[in-house]
Parts: C-alpha cells; structure tokens; sequence
C-alpha cells in the first residue's frame, strides 16, 4: 500500500474555529515531513507556506433551497461527493477523516476506490444532542454517517482512554482497531510572551490578574456555567471571556443575557464576542493568572494543552480527555462534573459546580505560588507527553499496518 495519505476535513487554515481544525493543520503539516500529504477542505484555499498540498472545495449555497438548519448537512454530502469526483491521485493508500462533516466522503473513498479508511475522533455525536438544536433533523443523518464509517473504518483514532471507551460503548467495533494517539501542541509556537498588544487593544489591564476563557459559544463548551460562576468569584481579579461563533442566535441570546447580569454586580468583566488571531491567543493565555475549561463534553480539549503550554495554572471540568492532560494538583485543578449518563447536556447541580469553579479559580487567585508551579510543570508536561513529531510518527506507524 501507498503511504500517501488524504486528509478530509471540514477545518483547515484560514478557516480553523475548533479543536479538530487545529489538529488537521499541525498534524497534517507535521506528517508531510515524513511522508507525502494530500488535504481536501471546505471552502475555498490557497497554498500556504510551509503546509501541504491542499485542495478547497466551495459551495453556492444560494443553490440549496432546504431549511436553513439542513444546508450544513447538504453542503456537506455536496462536498463529500466533490471529494470522490475530482482527478483521483491513484498513489493515495489511505483516507483520513477528520468530524461527521468529513465522513461521507471517506465511505465513498472506501466503497468505490478501495483505499483503507482512518477516522480521528474528535468528538461523538451520540454525546452531544444539543447539536439538535444547530442541525434540525439533520443531527440525525450526522449521527448516521457517523456511526455507518466508524463501523466500516479500518482503522479508528481515539484521542483519550476515555474516547475509546466511549467509541467501544456507543459502536460495533473491534477494539483492536482503535488507536489511542493523543492531541498535540508546539511548544516553540505556544509559548509565554511578553506582547501586550492585545491586552491594550481589549481593555486588560496588565496590573490586575485575570481568569481567562478562550472557546467557542457552545453548550458542549461549558461557557454559560463559567460565567454564572462569576458572582461567586472573590473581588479584585478581571475575568476576560474570549468567546465568539455561537451554534445557534439562543445559544447567542443565553450568553448576552448572562454577561449583562455578571457586569451588574463586577465591573471587570470584558467578554471579546469574537474569535481572535493566534497572536492574540498566545498574549492572552501568557498573562492569564489562571485559564477555566468549564466544557461539559471534551474528548480531549486542547485548549487546556495551549494554556499550560503558555506556563498557565489550569482550571477545568474533569471530564473525557481533559483528565489525561490536566495533572490534578501539579498542572492545574479538575472540577467534578456530574452528569446524567443518558444524557450529557447539562450538569446534575449546574449551580453548584459553578460554585465549584469559583472556588477552584478563588484559591489559585489567592496563591501566586502555586500559580507559578503549576504553570511550570503543565509546560514541563506539555513538551514532554504531547509532541506533534511523535503524533505523527504514530500515525504513519498505523497507517503502515493497514497494508499488513
């Protein structure tokens, strides 16, 4: 078999808004130093330096006359079609998926051409329901097509213990074709800075430390809960919500109406209603005193692996991935988290875990000390455990072993 691979996937550079866009971008741009390279994305791309061959696939959606909640899910199938119908590199041995958006395309790449189909999980539909509330009764074709490709996968990437755990309990699969290979960072790219540019641009003052969010307005994200933690937050430290693209205009309402009560009674809390360049990331994460994950579903959140990258303290919700990467008491604090099994929308007591991370963010506030050696040790931890060199060694490693 080729060792060329094929990317599929939703997010790619420019346009990178999650999780799974950042890691096609390192994990693509790592592997096409040991081996060729292909990306197909959404949306239109041009060649970006020091990246590998990508190919962007548009859409008129003027052209898609179903309701508005659907046309994501056909733009989708449009362009997994698309992805199977272009010139066809022949020396490509596997196709890699990378979200539900993404996998149709693989089915066809596998059904049609024969080439061995890979999926990286980066989240599971069954675990996120409110995205019923995005999609319509198109949250029932993306959990479909997911469930028909990682049934049909060759082989199946779970970035966290707890990830595969949860693939072998919601799917038909063999265990042994599941692969744990973790979420990575670079450290020479995250790093702590000195530039305070963006802090000036959003009204931070650097004197005064502040608890930092950076994330998408989503219910899978936890942001809601953070800010309802914010009356119960100890005076005298900013809380800064670096918080844009909302699912849904109520999910976008729910987070306008629960700022404007948290400004009520604490006059530091600056929300950017917008996502932010990296540069601005790496200012933010690096003069954070201390940086809150409050996600309720996280197969991994490498958000947390950027902060503690950036020498920050870490708050976070013990759930999924997020308790394989946090050290409890050494990088940062897990919050407990309980949820109903069945249904992991929301917490069983959301006010008291967001008591629960006030209390966690008040005692690290209080403790310059313990800051500084948990910021040291979660970039200790990050360079040793989670290189993007040795995540992609891993995956050529696996796709070799399809060709066995």
């Amino acid at each position: 078999m080729s060792t060329k691979a094929l990317f599929l996937t939703n997010e790619y550079p420019p346009h990178t808004y999650g999780g799974a866009g950042v890691h096609v971008d390192y994990l693509s741009r790592e592997l096409s130093r040991i081996m060729p390279v292909k990306v197909f994305a959404f949306g239109e791309r041009e060649a970006i330096p020091d990246r590998p061959w990508v190919r962007g696939f548009g859409l008129d959606a003027a052209a898609l006359k179903c309701p508005k909640e659907l046309q994501s899910v056909f733009g989708a199938i449009q362009r997994c079609v698309d992805f199977n119908t272009t010139t066809v590199d022949p020396e490509i041995g596997v196709v890699h998926c990378h979200t539900w958006y993404s996998h149709f395309g693989g089915i066809l790449a596998k059904l049609c051409y024969g080439i061995p189909l890979v999926i990286t999980v980066h989240s599971l539909e069954p675990l996120r329901p409110w995205k019923r509330e995005q999609l319509g009764r198109g949250y029932d074709f993306s959990c479909w097509v997911e469930r028909t490709a990682m049934e049909m996968a060759d082989a199946i990437v779970a970035v966290s213990a707890e990830t595969k755990a949860d693939v072998l309990r919601l799917f038909n699969v063999r265990e042994d074709r599941i692969r744990i290979i973790y979420n990575g960072i670079d450290p020479a790219e995250y790093k702590l800075t000195t530039a305070t540019t963006t802090l000036q641009k959003y009204g931070i003052d650097p004197a005064v430390p502040y608890v930092l969010f950076v994330g998408r307005i989503t219910r899978q994200k936890g942001i809601v809960h953070l800010v309802n933690a914010i009356k119960y937050m100890d005076a005298g430290y900013q809380v800064v919500l670096c918080a844009g693209a909302p699912d849904t205009p109520e999910i976008a309402a729910e987070m306008k109406s629960a700022v404007e009560a948290a400004k009520k009674g604490r006059a530091n809390v600056i929300w950017i209603d917008e996502m932010v360049a990296k540069q601005a990331v790496y200012e933010l994460y690096s003069h954070a005193a201390v940086f809150c994950c409050p996600s309720i579903y996280e197969p991994f959140g490498i958000i947390n692996l950027e902060a503690m990258a950036c020498e920050t303290a870490v708050v976070a919700s013990a759930v999924g991935g997020i308790k394989e990467v946090v050290v409890h008491g050494k990088t940062g604090f897990l919050v407990p988290l309980e949820q109903m099994q069945k249904r992991l929308v929301e917490p069983v007591n959301a006010d008291q875990f967001s008591r629960d991370l006030a209390a966690r963010i008040n005692e690290l506030m209080a403790n310059p000390e313990m800051r500084k050696q948990f910021g040291q040790a979660g970039r200790a931890r990050a360079i040793e455990k989670f290189s993007w060199a040795e995540i992609a060694r891993q995956t050529k490693a696996l796709y070799e072993s399809l060709a066995r």
